[in-house]
């Protein structure tokens, strides 16, 4: 069959296509209208690479920059994050859900990984070049699918702050105990330090004797320092309560606000003063304008107290400060004065204990580095969009199927055009009769037309070759 005789057979049985494609289409439409809805919520975070800690090595290599954000989309879809979406948004105390937790597995196993299981079923990580991963999960219902989507970015950021955080308060527990054989062992050695010394009665070095007197004048010099600063302080705060009025305090003068609210004060005494010769105390405007005048005079008013505390409340500072250092440095004299009694030991034991000091410092150091970072509230991974529930589903797409429908249908049509046709052969040209009939061809009869029959012609037929 030529490409020509399949266009007349296709022209000859128009209505089996077009009767097969309707039925695809309206087929295909009816599938739509039927089929469960399935909608997609997407949240993106953005990964900060270079300011993770946690790293050995920078990432400079695109090969480093891949296995890392291959190892977030890891930990994204662990089940420790799906564990803590189920139980930030109590999936496992919804009644439906312990139904058919109950119904598929008889009540074996934990819910919550059963729950989690079910929820990484429906979740998709994808990452490009960037920093940037998406999370994507798929659900029967809009709402349902932006709060897990976003209950899952919450749960990777709050881990990853785990996964960081964890490690170094494992670390600064261990060295907490740690330290306390350092101290023993500090300790003894400094026993050992004081019970040769008075065995034997060496007399050393004075460099700690020198460090401790300098730290004694150090400690002394803030202290007068301090003293001076509370004396200064106590001064003005007798002076702005012993006055009747604040107004002449330095701090009062020096401050912008309240010179600006005094000079407005004036300007509002100088129009009531004003009003007064011209209108009564009854006058609104007169009212109104000594209305004004009370306001920016009890803003005064309060502006200079709050100078005041600013002034009580230095003054208290200043002396807590002062007794603070009073106490550090009668502490210092008295440590000094404890060195003066035993400045005696041996270089074995200064040795033993400077080992033994150099030791707890270090161990101290590491533990206060890793109890900071224990505490830490902040990770390299943000939130960059989160989940809106979704307008339109995912599955099924109305157009997508429909034009599928068409396709399928002009498929069916032609093929059944095709077979039908093989099925039933029929003349439909003149080429069929001389493919078919080998004889020859005498003549062809033009289309009839009841014209000729009218116009007194009549029909004519066309010669033959032969």
């Amino acid at each position: 069959m030529t490409f020509q005789q399949f266009l007349l057979a296709l022209r000859g049985r128009w209505t089996i296509f077009v009767a097969l494609l309707g039925a695809t289409v309206i087929a295909a439409f009816l599938v739509t209208l039927v089929m469960p809805r399935t909608y997609e919520a997407v949240t993106s975070v953005l990964v900060d690479a270079k300011d993770d800690q946690m790293l050995n090595t920078p990432l400079g290599s695109p090969r480093q920059q891949l296995g890392y954000m291959q190892t977030q989309i890891d930990i994204i879809q662990s089940q420790r994050v799906a564990r803590r979406v189920v139980e930030d948004l109590k999936l496992a105390d919804n009644p439906g859900i312990k139904a058919a937790f109950m119904k598929r597995t008889g009540g074996r196993g934990d819910i919550v990984d059963w729950v989690a299981g079910g929820l990484l079923a429906d979740l998709k990580v994808d990452s490009s070049q960037s920093s940037v991963i998406m999370l994507k999960y798929t659900a029967s219902d809009a709402k349902f699918a932006a709060d897990i989507a976003n209950a899952f970015a919450k749960a990777y950021v709050a881990t990853t702050l785990n996964l960081r955080v964890e490690p170094t308060r494992q670390a600064a527990q261990w060295f907490d105990e740690q330290l306390k054989g350092l101290r023993t062992d500090l300790e003894n050695a400094q026993a050992k330090l004081a019970a040769f010394q008075r065995a034997n009665g060496i007399i050393a070095t004075d460099e700690r004797m020198d460090i401790e007197s300098t730290r004694l004048n150090e400690l002394s010099n803030q202290a007068l320092t301090a003293s001076a600063q509370s004396i200064d302080s106590a001064s003005k705060l007798g002076q702005a309560k012993g006055r009747t009025s604040p107004e002449s305090l330095p701090e009062v003068l020096a401050n912008p606000m309240i010179q600006g609210l005094k000079a407005e004060l004036l300007r509002a005494e100088s129009k009531l003063a004003e009003l007064s010769t011209r209108v009564g105390p009854n006058h609104p405007q007169y009212v109104q304008q000594a209305a004004e005048v009370k306001a920016l005079r009890d803003r005064v008013n309060a502006e200079m107290s709050k100078v005041i505390g600013g002034v009580q409340s230095a003054t208290a500072s200043s002396y807590a400060r002062e007794q603070a250092l009073k106490r550090d440095l009668a502490e210092q004299r008295k440590r000094v004065e404890q060195l003066r009694d035993a400045r005696s030991q041996s270089v074995v034991l200064m040795r033993d204990i400077d080992t033994a000091q150099k030791a707890y410092d270090a161990a101290l150091q590491r533990y206060l580095v890793n109890k900071v970072e224990s505490t830490a509230r902040q990770t390299n991974v943000t939130i960059l969009n989160t989940a809106a529930e979704p307008l339109l589903p995912l599955r099924p797409r109305m157009s997508i199927n429909l034009a599928v429908g068409l396709f399928v249908g002009v498929l069916l049509g032609l093929a059944a055009v095709f077979f039908l046709e093989l099925l039933d052969r029929r003349v439909r040209s003149t080429g069929d009769l001389e493919i078919g009939i080998e004889a020859p061809l005498l003549g062809t009869l033009l289309p009839w037309h009841p014209s000729g029959i009218l116009g007194g012609g009549e029909p004519k037929a066309l010669p033959s070759p032969t």
